[in-house]
């Protein structure tokens, strides 16, 4: 049995009215609604303005050939520690804001949020959380980043394939990266925020 990640998009007045303990399932019920076939193999479930039974304020996004696990990110991110400090200063910052805006922890930080009380424990159980005012800069990064991602497959063939484990070849890596730069872009567009639900 493993770890999922669902990736959602939040209108986070709609969320702040909620109260914080009843916040992961409230996300959870409109990103799951029972009707949900789960279907979709890649892209978004649904954006608003929404059919029943998804709701206006929320929007899914499924990672193509990730069955909704948290592994792909979390090899994702391990493929990237082992390359990042072959790449030019200023794509690894960019790709770096990018990551750890996201599912991927900075060497050297902490992973946990820095919040108090109720709001530290419901942080505590996104496996991503990136309020509207943070999105800004993850969208500038891959604004940086993207376009220079084909100057990584000489490192990362050379030092993070593995092909046949999870991201294990450079496709499969920034097939990862564009879902995310997805989220990230629609997200940005709403001024929405970033949630990665333990689902």
């Amino acid at each position: 049995m493993g770890v999922d990640i669902t990736a959602v998009i939040v209108d986070w007045t709609e969320l702040e009215n909620i109260p914080v303990l009843e916040r992961e399932c409230a996300l959870i019920e409109a990103a799951e609604p029972d009707d949900y076939d789960g279907s979709l193999d890649e892209g978004w479930a649904w954006l608003p303005p929404a059919p029943e039974p998804f709701p206006a304020w929320c929007a899914r996004y499924e990672f193509a050939r990730t069955l909704g696990s948290f592994k792909p990110h979390f090899w994702a991110g391990e493929r990237w520690e082992a390359v990042r400090e072959h790449v030019p200063a200023d794509l690894r910052t960019a790709l770096d804001t990018f990551l750890a805006g996201l599912t991927w922890v900075l060497p050297g930080t902490e992973s946990d949020p820095q919040d108090e009380d109720d709001a530290a424990f419901w942080y505590d159980a996104m496996w991503a959380y990136c309020p509207p005012p943070g999105v800004p800069a993850l969208a500038q990064a891959w604004t940086t980043a993207g376009p220079r991602l084909p100057t990584l497959r000489e490192p990362f063939d050379t030092r993070a394939a593995a092909p046949g484990e999870w991201v294990g070849t450079f496709e499969e890596f920034t097939t990862l990266l564009h879902g995310w730069a997805e989220v990230v872009a629609e997200a940005h567009h709403r001024g929405w925020g970033i949630i990665g639900l333990p689902i």
